[in-house]
């Protein structure tokens, strides 16, 4: 079983590192965002520990492009004032659990251990991946193969940041998304460094609406920022 403790905090990192490492579990820690990415990639751990608060990053913002890349269950830990907003924004953005603080870490173990029995039981049937495929109006959205289609089979083909953007929006389906959350998520990508996140949007939007029935999948939400309003299941 391998852990990745995610915190810029050293006090807070080694005390959750020492109890996992005590009890049989290895750990590998991570105190920047961009090492967070890089120790997915290189170690496919069995869970990440992440602190809601990570560096100037918000944690919750950060869900939505660990989910790009890997489905590796992410145990959020907040502070003690954490609202239950932020527990079910953090859940239904790719979060298996949440946690908050002051930690009680044999609870944190114990919650670490049943996530991987869900992990294993899901998986069970057929083989881990790291990406989704997703289904919403007439589109199917294959994450592993970076692909979107109609279901007559038609591309659409994405850019990296509509890629970063549609892979954020289908994970919070229903709920506004600010400017902010998506510049964040695409902020990996070059394409997006001298062009407005509006003008990526739109673009996204334009491929996305269907021309028939002038429905429009990304919505507008005034003071906040787009909303993603169709349902969306796994396929």
């Amino acid at each position: 079983m391998h852990v990745i403790v995610a915190d810029e905090d050293g006090p807070n990192r080694s005390e959750v590192v020492s109890y996992l490492e005590d009890n049989g579990i290895q750990t590998t820690t991570v105190a920047a965002r961009s090492d967070l990415f890089r120790s997915i990639d290189l170690h496919d751990p069995d869970v990440v520990i992440l602190e809601k608060r990570f560096g100037s990053v918000e944690s919750l913002d950060l869900l939505p492009a660990i989910r790009t890349k890997s489905a590796v269950p992410v145990i959020l830990v907040g502070g003690g004032a954490a609202d239950e907003g932020d527990r079910v924004i953090g859940l239904e953005t790719g979060a298996d659990d949440y946690l908050s603080r002051p930690l009680a870490l044999r609870e944190l173990l114990a919650r670490t251990r049943a996530v991987i029995r869900r992990r294993d039981i899901d998986y069970t049937q057929k083989p881990r991946s790291r990406y989704r495929r997703y289904r919403f109006a007439d589109w199917l959205f294959d994450q592993r193969e970076r692909r979107l289609e109609r279901i007559d089979g038609t591309e659409q083909p994405l850019t990296n940041t509509e890629f970063a953007l549609l892979s954020a929006f289908v994970v919070a389906s229903g709920k506004a998304l600010s400017r902010e959350h998506l510049l964040r998520v695409t902020r990996r990508h070059d394409d997006i460094s001298d062009r407005s996140i509006d003008v990526q949007v739109l673009r996204l939007r334009r491929k996305l609406d269907d021309g028939a029935t002038n429905k429009k999948l990304i919505r507008s939400e005034r003071g906040v920022g787009y909303l993603f309003d169709i349902d969306v299941r796994l396929d």
